[in-house]
């Protein structure tokens, strides 16, 4: 993301990272806030109680959310069971969709494909939307006949992989019919929403954090 890459150059990388990872801070503000209570203890044992209890009880509080984000991400139907808990959502502001940023440092996005929901993980480095060969095979999205096949470049190197189509994709706002997709092995299950996705778009941005899509013809959000 441009606003993100923005701050690389001026800002030590590991200041960056816990920028982008709010559950990390607020970890280690409850183990500071616990660290403390138990110095001040002997001197001031009230207040030393207090500062302990209360860290212990932030610490619990990130350890359930960061399990909750984890078991999410392979889950699609948990995210809809939790709208309440301020975990990352997408929301549609005039004819925009704003997408929050993840703790992971990741924007997700909820989308229904051919009706269907599932996650995608926006990747502005992926030239093609990329779809695991499990949610290809459970959605029925085969490869297109006389497509030739490509060959991907991965940390694990070269793979092969077919490409294939999906007639709607929707989310917030926005949709994209007959978009062209790579049903890629070795990507774990993750979905990958590429640049041939956000090329479709009027524009989009990073503004205070969040990942603004502004659509041609915004949809409505209820009938997308």
């Amino acid at each position: 993301m441009d606003g993100i890459s923005a701050l690389a150059p001026s800002l030590p990388s590991w200041l960056v990272a816990l920028a982008q990872s709010p559950l990390l801070v607020a970890a280690g503000l409850a183990i500071l806030c616990a660290l403390v209570g138990s110095l001040v203890a002997r001197g001031l044992p009230r207040i030393g109680r207090v500062l302990r209890l209360g860290g212990n009880l932030a610490l619990v509080a990130v350890l359930g959310l960061t399990a909750l984000q984890v078991a999410r991400l392979g889950n699609p139907s948990l995210e809809l069971a939790l709208p309440g808990l301020g975990l990352p959502t997408q929301s549609v502001t005039g004819g925009e969709t704003r997408v929050v940023l993840s703790p992971d440092g990741h924007y997700w996005i909820e989308a229904l494909v051919n009706g269907e929901p599932h996650r995608f993980l926006v990747d502005t480095g992926a030239t093609l939307t990329a779809l695991s060969e499990e949610f290809a095979a459970s959605s029925g999205i085969e490869p297109t006949p006389g497509r030739m096949p490509i060959r991907l470049r991965t940390a694990n190197g070269t793979i092969p992989a077919q490409i294939g189509s999906i007639e709607t994709l929707a989310f917030g706002n926005v949709i994209a019919r007959d978009l062209d997709v790579v049903i890629a092995p070795g990507l774990d299950g993750i979905n990958v929403l590429g640049m041939n996705f956000l090329s479709r778009l009027k524009g989009w941005r990073v503004e205070e954090g969040d990942l603004v899509l502004v659509p041609h013809h915004p949809q409505d959000p209820g009938g997308a």
